[in-house]
């Protein structure tokens, strides 16, 4: 891929004639999408449209503006684009995907009762229905993002206790664990993960089913797998679930320094952004609907 972003980027400078500081921008953007390819052992060349959406939760996760990410998009489409011109790829994965609106700086946030119908949608069947049911109850439970789930570890958990250590890009920080929480997680430990994993050495909390640690794309296609069970129409992505996690906390009474501390944050501006779903009528609901509260 490297080959190919600078023969890109000597498009773009010699046959479009972009400025110095337009071409850094497209610099920035593209390598930054192939660090995350690699880093994720994405072939680049079979990119799909999920891959991209996958793509923009991350930045979000990362904390990047709307803007930050509707630009990055435009660049990785221009990247495409010019691939399909030196038929390196027959299709643009970017092709359907709209920009973000600049102005929506938080995603669709669930009810509690499409929690509810969501995380009641694994059954306790089979190891995998036991380990997404504990996944999708912890992700909920201590509204992590997802490259911090993937990678915990089986000694950050503490059971008796009733936390997990998150070893988050700022500094570790402990989350309580609810009781419905608990119950799956335990239940995945004792029962599940003994049998997913080929190595006793595996220190990976989560798990796939070859026995290894979960990757982003794993979690992601289990979250659009369950939504899809539980024939909800709104757009959930692993962090939807996050959000939902912070905004039913605050709507439940919680102060915004705790959240804040749980979510991760190191700006309480950026914990501040849940305010705008302050409404008492759904506080209520949610205190006497929600079983997980």
């Amino acid at each position: 891929m490297e080959k190919q972003v600078k023969l890109f980027l000597d498009f773009l400078r010699d046959d479009k004639k972009l400025s110095d500081n337009t071409l850094q921008s497209y610099r920035r953007d593209i390598e930054q999408y192939e660090k995350y390819v690699s880093d994720n052992k994405i072939n680049y060349l079979k990119a799909t449209e999920e891959t991209i959406l996958e793509y923009m939760e991350y930045l979000r996760e990362e904390n990047k503006k709307e803007s930050t990410i509707s630009r990055s998009l435009a660049s990785i489409r221009s990247f495409y684009q010019y691939l399909i011109r030196v038929k390196k790829v027959k299709k643009d994965p970017t092709m359907t995907i709209e920009s973000p609106k600049i102005n929506k700086r938080v995603p669709n946030i669930l009810t509690s009762k499409e929690v509810e119908l969501l995380l009641d949608q694994p059954k306790d069947v089979d190891l995998k229905g036991t380990r997404d049911k504990a996944m999708l109850e912890f992700a909920y439970a201590t509204g992590m993002r997802v490259t911090e789930m993937i990678s915990l570890d089986i000694d950050d958990v503490k059971i008796d206790e009733g936390y997990v250590v998150c070893r988050g890009r700022n500094k570790a920080r402990n989350i309580p664990l609810g009781s419905m929480s608990l119950k799956a997680l335990k239940e995945y430990i004792e029962d599940a993960r003994p049998y997913l994993i080929r190595d006793e050495n595996e220190e990976a909390l989560f798990v796939n089913v070859n026995g290894t640690r979960l990757t982003r794309q794993g979690f992601w296609k289990i979250v659009k797998y369950y939504k899809e069970q539980a024939h909800i129409e709104k757009d959930i992505t692993p962090h939807v679930l996050r959000h939902s996690f912070a905004t039913h906390l605050l709507q439940n009474g919680a102060d915004l320094k705790a959240i804040q501390t749980m979510l991760g944050h190191s700006d309480i501006s950026s914990t501040q952004v849940y305010m705008q779903f302050q409404d008492p009528g759904i506080k209520n609901e949610y205190k006497k609907a929600h079983p997980r509260a």
